[in-house]
């Protein structure tokens, strides 16, 4: 069984900034990709920043330049830094992973709120 334990959102002010991190945990599991995906109110779920295990990177075009993904393969872990957040920010963010079989998993989901 797999478990991504996400952190680090909450409610933050237009040019704020905020990191998620996510913690993935299971028996027999070898990690491959690791991504970040959001959902806001009424849109279907997006892809926001993801790493491959060969440490390549890709990235939404809207977070391009303000939002940095991480990951650290010894603890199982990826993080989110976002920074100059912008309202359309917005939304429930859920950590990806998947397996080299290509079995993914997905994370409870945690909420960042961009308001003033």
């Amino acid at each position: 069984q797999v478990q991504l334990v996400e952190s680090g959102g909450g409610l933050v002010q237009p040019g704020g900034s905020l990191r998620l991190s996510c913690v993935a945990s299971g028996n027999d599991f070898s990690i491959n990709a690791m991504s970040w995906y959001r959902q806001a109110p009424g849109k279907e779920r997006e892809l926001v920043a993801g790493s491959t295990s060969a440490g390549i990177t890709n990235y939404a075009d809207s977070v391009k330049g303000r939002f940095t993904i991480s990951r650290d393969n010894a603890k199982s872990t990826v993080s989110l830094q976002m920074n100059t957040l912008k309202v359309e920010d917005t939304a429930v963010y859920y950590c990806a992973v998947s397996d080299f079989l290509g079995k993914g998993y997905w994370g409870q989901g945690t909420q960042v709120t961009v308001s003033s």
